[in-house]
């Protein structure tokens, strides 16, 4: 077993790794034992009683977090020449076609969200086996498929993202920085669990949401007490 550092023992004495904490108290908690000197980000992590091998069972949906992520989300828009002006005046970092096909063949990927249209699916179709693994591939059920270009990059950069349970039924994605007040990880925090529970499959029987921890980079989870965070499912 790794010994733990100097550090480490430190954080781990500040709370109780076993204790449900209520969600303002987690996030202090969570504030308090982050020791980056860069600006971490605060994640969440929840575990639903669901079986994701099951299509009837896959949870997967879009939020707009109040707050925004914190990050820099680096747009590509891969558009007909149409299309270009009003990608290019809501923000989009990179706009184009052909051009940038061809740069993702050869192994381009510095970016966050794709966003394209219909009728050019054929070409970016076969771009899948670079942008699926991923998370890349543009699909219309997170609205990243769409002849409305201005309004999808608005969204994602005013804070849209779209999560889904991965294969051990967990649900993790990001709801903010360290640098956040409280006030506002709380908001986005409860924004996404709302979301998670109106998402809850007919198919899931028993108890759905069987635990929330919250994280930031390199911190150790801190345990959720669901109540506080007005969840009941």
């Amino acid at each position: 077993m790794a010994k733990l550092t100097k550090k480490r023992k430190e954080v781990l004495a500040k709370y109780d790794k076993n204790a449900f904490y209520a969600l303002d108290d987690a996030i202090k908690v969570v504030k308090d034992i982050t020791t980056t000197k860069f600006d971490a980000s605060v994640d969440i992590d929840v575990r639903l009683g669901v079986d994701p091998r099951k299509a009837n069972q896959m949870v997967r949906g879009i939020v707009t977090l109040p707050h925004g992520t914190g990050k820099v989300t680096r747009v590509l828009v891969l558009c007909t020449p149409d299309k270009e002006e009003e990608a290019r005046a809501a923000g989009a970092d990179y706009v184009g076609l052909d051009e940038y096909i061809a740069k993702i063949k050869e192994g381009w990927t510095d970016i966050d969200v794709v966003i394209t249209m219909p009728s050019v699916m054929p070409k970016v179709g076969a771009l899948g086996r670079i942008l699926g693994p991923r998370g890349l591939m543009p699909n219309p059920k997170t609205g990243t498929v769409t002849m409305e270009i201005g309004k999808a990059v608005n969204e994602v950069k005013a804070g849209k993202i779209d999560f889904k349970v991965d294969k051990f039924g967990i649900i993790h994605t990001s709801v903010g920085k360290v640098s956040f007040e409280a006030n506002q990880l709380a908001d986005n925090i409860r924004e996404i669990l709302h979301t998670i529970v109106k998402l809850k499959p007919s198919s899931s029987k028993g108890t759905y949401v069987k635990s929330v921890f919250i994280s930031s980079t390199m911190s150790p989870g801190v345990r959720v007490e669901q109540k506080s965070a007005a969840v009941n499912a």
